[in-house]
């Protein structure tokens, strides 16, 4: 005969009913928060909350659509499959005992790392930034490089084929080859460690020898860079002025460069143009 569970005590009915009114406060007023970022987000007073909506209502129809394509289809089933092989091969990777060096290396670098980016993620901010500027003042050249490396792609995929066909058709002679590097390698490679050990070590007490000077002279080297700042100044000074005098030459020349060869382009089509054009004569005197 099954025995009756006994009741719970006073105080455990009165801890169950204070967790569950802890949680509930907190679900209440995790929804109110909620509720105040919607009623924030898309309050209608100044009439944005219905261009949100719409836009996103449009948004998430196109997103919609494109997802039922078929290369959207055949995307998914990639990202899919690779997730897959990636979870069924990763699994091993980490039992495996270089997991471990791997991830004690991992973490040095990082440690390591982290002072070296706050240092330069200042610098690497500018440069970023002056790339942008550059990439956007370049853009009128993008569409001539995409068209000469859709060329170049396209006149390489032939010598490619037939590469690929020539390795295809030598795969036995390919294996002869490796087999006998092998063969004359494979006894090599205890000589070539012992070799590198002492190279190794040798290197190193080069470096430990070679360093007290090293800092010596660079130090020495600070010093008069700093002393000769001034002259490196008034250098530099100097060029600029230089380039900003040469500038009106300089656009000049350039000037009429163009002017010569937008001259010789005018004649030379004249020249070969059609005997039926030969009633006109087209005479341009560069200035």
């Amino acid at each position: 005969m099954a025995t009756i569970p006994s009741l719970p005590s006073r105080d455990e009915v009165a801890r169950i009913a204070r967790n569950t009114t802890d949680i509930t406060g907190q679900l209440l007023d995790t929804a109110g928060n909620i509720t105040r970022i919607a009623i924030n987000t898309f309050d209608p007073r100044d009439g944005s909350g219905a261009e949100v909506l719409r836009v996103l209502r449009e948004t998430t129809a196109e997103l919609a659509e494109a997802s039922a394509s078929p290369r959207a289809q055949d995307a998914f089933y990639r990202i899919v499959d690779t997730l897959t092989r990636l979870g069924t091969s990763g699994a091993p990777l980490a039992a495996h005992p270089v997991s471990e060096p791997a991830q004690a290396l991992l973490t040095t670098l990082g440690d390591s790392l982290l002072p070296v980016l706050d240092a330069v993620e200042p610098a690497v901010e500018e440069a970023a930034e002056a790339l942008g500027d550059l990439v956007e003042a370049g853009s009128p050249l993008l569409p001539a490089a995409a068209g000469a490396a859709a060329g170049l792609l396209l006149a390489l995929a032939p010598v490619l084929r037939a590469a690929a066909d020539v390795l295809r058709d030598s795969s036995p002679e390919l294996r002869r080859v490796a087999d006998a590097l092998t063969a004359a390698l494979a006894p090599l490679l205890p000589l070539q460690v012992a070799l590198a050990e002492r190279a190794a070590a040798a290197g190193a007490g080069a470096v430990r020898a070679a360093l007290p000077p090293l800092a010596d002279l660079t130090e020495a080297a600070a010093s008069v860079v700093q002393a000769g700042r001034p002259l490196l100044a008034a250098g530099e000074e100097l060029v600029v002025s230089g380039l900003e005098q040469l500038q009106p030459a300089l656009l000049a020349s350039a000037t009429r460069a163009g002017r010569a060869a937008r001259a010789v382009g005018v004649r030379v089509s004249a020249a070969v143009a059609p005997a039926a054009d030969t009633g006109m004569v087209v005479t341009v005197h560069p200035v």
